[in-house]
């Protein structure tokens, strides 16, 4: 049977590894579009928006997408459809590297040995000190 020819993908009604349709009214892009290729699950990425008023882009959630360029698309149609948004960041989740919030003491605790950090460091001239 292996040697049997197989009609195209698309034929034989098989995933093309194309991106699917919009899924049903009322679902979102990300409950349609979780998987890839068969066997392939979609990158998950996290999403940041600056609002229109604002100075600094937050977290407004997350995501599965295929690609950097799908995961933004998808991301100003979930986030952003309202126009609340000047920008958008999509960051695959994988990449994001954060601290341990059981180790905050000693990772955020100064550095006692780099004394030049300090102003304390530095001798001032008479002239420029207030």
């Amino acid at each position: 049977m292996a040697d049997e020819p197989r009609a195209p993908a698309s034929e034989a009604g098989e995933d093309t590894g194309l991106p699917r349709p919009p899924g049903p009214i009322g679902s979102t892009a990300a409950e349609t579009h979780r998987e890839g290729p068969p066997g392939q699950a979609w990158a998950l990425w996290e999403v940041f928006v600056r609002p229109r008023r604002g100075l600094a882009h937050a977290h407004a959630g997350s995501l599965h997408a295929a690609d950097a360029e799908m995961a933004l698309r998808m991301a100003r149609d979930l986030y952003t459809r309202r126009g609340e948004g000047v920008s958008i960041w999509v960051v695959p989740t994988v990449a994001i590297v954060a601290s341990s919030p059981g180790e905050a003491d000693p990772f955020f605790a100064p550095a006692l040995d780099k004394a030049y950090r300090h102003p304390t460091f530095y001798d001032l001239p008479a002239e420029a000190r207030l």
